[in-house]
């Protein structure tokens, strides 16, 4: 059985990456993220189907993510040229376009696992997504069935409901009163 990870400090990862314009290659680690909000999420693989619709969905939010003081971080088990050729490919033969956040490769799996995403048969992780505060520790996680994408929006009202360091009712939205 996978260790609980709300509510403990989150596994170290050390992966590599390309950023989101698919130009520069680089590494990236927990430690980047120290004193900031991470929002990290992991998908199956390049080039399939639902992926392109939550990276570009969330991509098309990034500016609420940084609204709220989050970093984006998304990650798979392909390498970082693969995200590069993903990045580059054109978005009418389901390329996603240039990104406002970095692609990292967990081609060792490693970091799938430690996080209790990996389908180990087949390589890759199921659709998980973790936010991280400025501590290092894990606030939220929430894990899909590979056939289902994951909310944008439900994303953006957890992070700023954890932010309120308060108790906030179901549906609580920015503005609502907390308990």
């Amino acid at each position: 059985m996978a260790e609980r990870l709300v509510g403990n400090k989150a596994p170290y990862f050390e992966m590599k990456y390309v950023d989101g314009e698919g130009e520069r290659f680089g590494k990236v680690s927990l430690d980047d993220y120290k004193g900031k909000w991470l929002v990290m999420f992991f998908y199956p693989l390049d080039f399939t189907f639902v992926c392109p619709t939550e990276i570009t969905g969330i991509n098309g939010r990034i500016e609420d993510f940084a609204k709220a003081n989050a970093e984006v971080l998304g990650v798979s088990t392909d390498s970082e040229h693969s995200h590069k050729a993903w990045i580059h490919q054109a978005h009418d033969k389901g390329g996603l376009g240039k990104l406002q956040f970095p692609l990292a490769s967990d081609m060792t799996q490693k970091v799938a696992k430690d996080y209790g995403v990996l389908v180990e048969e087949d390589g890759i992780a199921l659709r998980g997504l973790f936010i991280i505060d400025p501590e290092g520790v894990v606030r939220y996680s929430v894990v899909h069935d590979l056939n289902v994408g994951r909310s944008v929006e439900e994303t953006l009202r957890v992070l700023q409901a954890l932010k309120t360091g308060g108790l906030c009712p179901v549906n609580w939205n920015p503005g609502d009163e907390m308990l």
